[in-house]
């Protein structure tokens, strides 16, 4: 299965992270070094997509210009001599090919993904989750990738959670037939725990084909008059043609504030210049 496009839909309103998202996308805020649709990007490199498929709004062109070129700070580091970091900048305007696509209503993330159709027309394509951080070797979208050229059929990503967190998810009902491998009979949008069919919870990331567009266009709007990705993958599971992969790796979501803070100081305690002073600093402010 030949995949070389990604959706990484940006076109929200960011509300978990107000006020820091009042004028800034949630998608720009900075984890570390790095705004969070970079990781999200830099996964998908990693796993041979190189076509970027923004589904964006007229508020969010800072996201498409973030991987352009800007010529102004480019010249003023090539003056300063500053070569590593104009090296740096360079980079990201050249690391992928975007295509921008605007969703003119906020009606959804089934929405949204319809939105991609006439860009990725009869082809199988990724889909990310524009604030849905995940870290490891071969993880994330690659294993969905490898699972869906496999056995040639739509996959979405989950990753198994505590009880308390179910209602906040969309929950998969099915039975594993390979480690770590599941054949979805169906979904449910936020149980609640006592009616959750297992802990497994869908999170933003998926391998879908075409077909899904035919769901999607026939899918009545549900809670909040938005369409729903996980009604019209519903319908896949219904005819047995949807699978779930059990992620691994390190995940972070960073529309959320503990995960969102807990990834900043993740990847600072990568960088050997801060290790010292972070720990330093925290133990004084968190005591033993």
């Amino acid at each position: 299965m030949d995949i070389r496009k990604v959706v990484i839909p940006v076109a929200g309103w960011g509300t978990r992270s107000l006020p820091a998202t009042k004028n800034i996308p949630k998608e720009m805020l900075p984890v570390f070094r790095k705004p969070v649709v970079q990781y999200v990007v830099e996964e998908a490199i990693g796993a041979g997509l190189n076509d970027v498929v923004l589904i964006t709004n007229q508020n969010k062109t800072i996201i498409e210009d973030h991987f352009d070129h800007n010529l102004l700070l480019e010249n003023l580091l090539e003056r300063s001599g500053k070569t590593e970091l104009l090296k740096e900048v360079r980079r990201v305007a050249e690391m992928v090919n975007i295509i921008a696509v605007r969703q003119k209503q906020q009606l959804g993330l089934g929405h949204a993904v319809l939105c991609a159709k006439e860009v990725c027309k009869d082809e199988p394509f990724a889909v990310m989750v524009g604030d849905d951080l995940m870290f490891g070797l071969g993880c994330g979208i690659e294993q969905l990738i490898e699972a869906a050229g496999a056995e040639n059929m739509a996959v979405v990503g989950v990753i198994e959670v505590p009880e308390d967190k179910v209602s906040k998810y969309g929950i998969v009902q099915g039975e594993e037939f390979a480690p770590g491998m599941y054949r979805v009979r169906d979904l449910v949008e936020k149980p609640a725990v006592d009616k959750a069919p297992s802990r497994l919870a869908i999170v933003g990331r998926y391998v879908l084909l075409p077909e899904i567009f035919d769901h999607l266009e026939r899918q009545e709007p549900g809670v909040g008059g938005e369409i729903q990705l996980t009604d019209a993958l519903k319908g896949l599971a219904s005819s047995n043609k949807l699978l779930a992969v059990k992620l691994r790796g390190q995940r972070f979501d960073a529309g959320d504030w503990v995960e969102y803070l807990t990834a900043n100081i993740y990847f600072a305690l990568q960088d050997e210049e801060l290790r010292y002073d972070l720990v330093k600093r925290l133990r004084e402010l968190v005591p033993c």
